[in-house]
């Protein structure tokens, strides 16, 4: 889904680095977002992103159910998809 960017952003990708007027080419057969700005200004950007570090929401109450923290125990992170991984699963139990 094209409107699924909030994790590829927050793994550092250049979506997170869009502002207000850039230009955005979304190419839907190549699967792919592109930032249209140069390379120096993408740089730029980035190193004053970096400056400021990154933190978190504010934490807020909520309920886990028991399956969602076994999922998540087993589950690749949103930007790589959130699928399953045997291989997280052979850590557990070898």
């Amino acid at each position: 889904s094209i409107g699924h960017a909030s994790p590829e952003a927050a793994a550092g990708g250049a979506i997170g680095l869009v502002r207000d007027g850039d230009k955005v080419l979304i190419d839907i057969p190549n699967r792919s977002i592109n930032l249209m700005i140069d390379d120096a200004e993408i740089a730029e950007r980035r190193a004053e992103q970096d400056k400021k570090g990154w933190k978190p929401v504010e934490s807020r109450p909520r309920k886990v159910t028991t399956a969602l923290k076994a999922y998540a125990l087993l589950a690749t992170s949103a930007d790589k998809g959130a699928v399953r991984d045997k291989a997280l699963l052979d850590k557990l139990v070898p």
